[in-house]
């Protein structure tokens, strides 16, 4: 039986969840953990998406996504495709990792967003040193909602905190307590957070990814001052740092494949555009003004 199509929207917040096949356990030692927390860092930094909560076991791990404008599909096979390799590599084994494709279920209402944000916080109660005290799980991003932290430095705090107004000590000891009663996603929410007299109220404003490779390659070819023309021409240094940032920046802003960035190009390798995507990638990054300058000119 084929498989049903992906539920998918580039301007959605997802619940994804990843999990092992054949009970294996995907994370054998918490170094295992902090490099799939290295891989989220990296490829958020690649794609611009945001997590708001998390939940890492040792068999399966839950995310609430926000893909920002960008692919959830692309952005979970990069981070989980990534990991398959330095897991099999480091335990000496071949073959598939995780369970089938990833699943993930779109969040469409405020209510669902607060319970299934409880409920990846309560995922660590069946594990005998945390029961009834999940806070304490240090692979949780509830430790760092209770104390506005973000060890892994990858969670966004202000959208969550936000709607729950969780600044206020009584809706943080609320929240806690809807966490350690909540068993399913689909539960019902039970209580009202206060809602505080000029609360900072999180307005999501979605990064645009439709441009053209066209207008990426004529923005950064005017940025640096070199002819638009010679992203085709190799082994020249001088225009690495064109193709190397149009290469970036089509992958991040147009939500087009490496295929299609290829064919853009010509005469480049899947491989060579994703290596030229990295180094645009930190030359982007190191070079503030022009992304500034790019969506200004947007």
């Amino acid at each position: 039986m084929p498989r049903l199509p992906r539920e998918k929207s580039e301007d959605s917040i997802y619940h994804v969840m990843v999990r092992s096949i054949d009970e294996l356990r995907l994370f054998r030692e918490i170094e295992d953990k902090l490099m799939y927390f290295s891989l989220i860092k990296k490829y958020q930094k690649k794609y611009q998406f945001k997590i708001y909560a998390y939940c890492l076991m040792d068999s399966h791990g839950h995310l609430m996504l926000d893909c920002n404008g960008a692919d959830v599909s692309r952005i979970m096979h990069g981070i989980n495709f990534s990991y398959a390799i330095y897991y099999n590599k480091k335990y000496e084994r071949r073959g598939h990792l995780f369970m089938d494709r990833f699943k993930s279920k779109i969040v469409d209402k405020e209510e669902y967003l607060i319970i299934l944000s409880a409920y990846i916080h309560n995922n660590p109660k069946d594990i005998k040193d945390y029961a009834g005290k999940v806070e304490q799980y240090e692979f949780s991003s509830l430790k760092d909602y209770i104390y506005k932290t973000d060890r892994f430095d990858v969670l966004d705090l202000s959208f969550l905190t936000s709607i729950m107004s969780l600044n206020n000590k009584n809706n943080m000891k609320n929240y806690i307590e809807l966490v350690k009663r909540t068993e399913n996603e689909d539960d019902e929410l039970d209580i009202e957070f206060e809602k505080i007299e000029n609360e900072y109220r999180s307005c999501r404003k979605i990064l645009p990814r439709n441009y053209k490779p066209t207008e990426v390659v004529n923005f950064i070819a005017k940025y640096l001052e070199l002819d638009k023309d010679k992203i085709h021409i190799k082994y020249k240094q001088k225009y690495t740092k064109l193709r190397a940032i149009s290469c970036f920046f089509m992958s991040c802003y147009c939500n087009i494949s490496q295929k299609t960035i290829c064919d853009y190009i010509g005469n480049i390798s899947q491989t060579r555009v994703s290596a030229l995507s990295n180094i645009g990638m930190e030359l982007a990054f190191n070079e503030k003004e022009l992304l500034e300058k790019f969506f200004q000119a947007a």
